[in-house]
């Protein structure tokens, strides 16, 4: 007689001992057919409704599998294996229950013992089953068996069911562990789903590549390979994201996270909690444990737009970030390693903010190794055709204009003739409005025409005297307009109006020239 709780003990640890299945089948099967005749041992599940039974691992003297052996049983044998299962009481003696567990000896003919004969190809082997309770409709089953077809005694049946409830755990733990890796894979599928849509429309078309934007490619290209933080310096909406999207896109972490974050528009008091993440009842409204932006961007890329903005402790936290790769998350002490590559974006001027102590010197010694200038639209005004032809098509269509419109004669050389203050970001809005208001005719651009500045080509040079009184003269101008208008920028009777301008052209120009309007004005 074997002792039971040495018994149990001991298989019990290679039951319950790896999540792999395979490996905890295999380990259990090497001790047991020390005490039981056992060549392998099998997981299935039956599902009763259906019919549809699976064998999801097995293992024998050579080692463990996973495995996926489906089998459909017929009508007829499908209501006799429902019959057995529902009835659990004395049957002949070649198979015998006793509550969940069964049994048998060459049982061919059997329902249940003939449908495991079929899963492991085995027509003269024996067999011993035991069925732990599982969640839903599903029912599991354990088996053991050997080829040689030797009868299981009393004995054996007694020790075998001592291991019902920990295959019932480990069937459980695999079932959920099972499903785990079945969401894991379809979570990685839709990422690269998601990454090659985003490479379709941001990465591989960037217009102007060969043109204004050549020398901004070419050391996109140098530099994407390398792990170097770039900093993108450039005005408000002259595509730094894009380019942000295309080193990411050129670079070895491509399948990995791009990770976007408007340094501008976090408030202060959660701009650590965003980036680097906190901890459960690091301050109040913490309720659970967060993740924060680097270490969500770990194994990938992650664009700091608006760097200027940080606050001085963020600069800290973001210095060591790029010295030690590694960050604490608020209300924490443990240290997490993020192996990420970071690129940075700002448009204010950096150097006169280390000349006021409002960014860190180190901190800018840092992403000064790779500085990349964007210019501006103005500057590359040979790229305006193009811009123009994509953002009419891509709008036509999420408008769903059924043909792309045309533009009318004359309509580039308003656009090539504005000045664009606001950049490529001024353009595609200048274009939506168009589109908006054109229906389907050719577009025109008539709001643009009457702002045109018509600046030359060859602008000639004044001297500081000269251009004190021209910019006397721009602001005496627009403060006469405002005066007749009322104080109104925009509307019917604004000042935008009688100087044939564009209200948000006419702020632009305001606040450069220290005019003051809206809330400034009335304060």
């Amino acid at each position: 007689m074997v002792n039971e709780k040495d018994f149990f003990r001991e298989a019990t640890l290679r039951i319950c001992g790896s999540l792999e299945i395979e490996k905890a089948l295999w380990d259990c099967l090497i001790y047991i057919r020390h005490h039981i005749p056992a060549d392998m041992i099998f997981m299935s599940v039956y599902d009763p409704v259906t019919g549809a039974a699976e064998t999801l691992a097995k293992a024998d003297l050579t080692g463990g599998e996973i495995c996926s052996i489906k089998l459909t049983v017929q009508e007829q044998a499908r209501h006799a294996i429902n019959d057995i299962i529902s009835s659990v009481e004395s049957t002949p003696r070649t198979i015998r229950f006793h509550r969940r567990d069964i049994v048998a000896d060459h049982f061919n003919e059997h329902p249940v013992m003939s449908l495991l004969s079929r899963m492991m190809d085995s027509p003269n082997a024996s067999f011993m089953a035991i069925g732990p309770k599982l969640e839903g409709n599903l029912l599991g089953g354990i088996s053991v068996g050997n080829y040689a077809g030797d009868k299981y005694t009393d004995e054996h049946l007694r020790l075998f069911s001592l291991l019902t409830e920990p295959f019932a755990i480990a069937f459980s733990n695999y079932m959920r562990y099972r499903e785990v890796l079945r969401l894991k894979d379809i979570l990685a599928e839709d990422n690269r789903y998601l990454q090659d849509e985003l490479r379709q429309q941001t990465g591989d078309e960037i217009i102007g590549a060969n043109f204004g934007l050549k020398q901004v490619m070419e050391m996109a290209r140098q530099v994407a390979p390398l792990t170097s933080p770039v900093l993108l310096l450039g005005e408000t909406g002259t595509g730094k994201e894009v380019i942000a999207t295309a080193i990411h896109n050129l670079s070895p972490r491509r399948n990995g996270p791009f990770i976007k974050v408007n340094c501008g528009a976090i408030p202060e008091s959660l701009m650590d909690s965003e980036l680097f993440g906190h901890e459960k009842g690091a301050f109040t409204g913490a309720l659970f444990q967060k993740r924060g932006r680097f270490e969500r961007a770990h194994g990938g890329t992650i664009f700091l737009d608006e760097i200027g903005e940080l606050t001085p402790g963020a600069q800290v936290r973001l210095l060591r970030v790029l010295q030690e790769k590694e960050i604490e998350r608020v209300g924490g002490s443990a240290v997490h390693m993020v192996d990420i590559r970071v690129i940075a974006a700002t448009h204010r001027n950096l150097e006169v903010m280390l000349a006021k102590g409002e960014f860190r010197e180190d901190l800018y010694f840092r992403f000064k190794v790779f500085p990349i200038l964007i210019p501006p639209l103005r500057e590359r005004l040979a790229d305006i055709p193009a811009l123009v032809q994509y953002f009419m098509t891509k709008r036509s269509r999420e408008m769903g204009l059924v043909e792309v419109p045309t533009l009318a004669p004359g309509a580039i050389d308003k656009l090539m003739n504005y000045s664009w203050p606001g950049n490529i970001r001024e353009l595609h809005n200048a274009v939506d409005r168009a589109l908006i208001l054109g229906r389907g005719k050719p577009l025109v651009f008539d709001d643009i025409g009457d702002a045109v500045l018509n600046i030359p080509k060859s602008t000639p040079t004044v001297n500081n005297k000269e251009m004190s009184a021209l910019t006397d003269a721009i602001s005496s101008h627009i403060l006469h307009a405002l005066d007749a208008a009322g104080g109104r920028v925009d509307g019917e009777k604004g000042a935008a109006r009688l100087l044939k301008m564009n209200p948000s052209t006419l702020r632009t120009k305001m606040k450069k020239l220290g005019i003051p309007f809206g809330r400034k004005k009335s304060s």
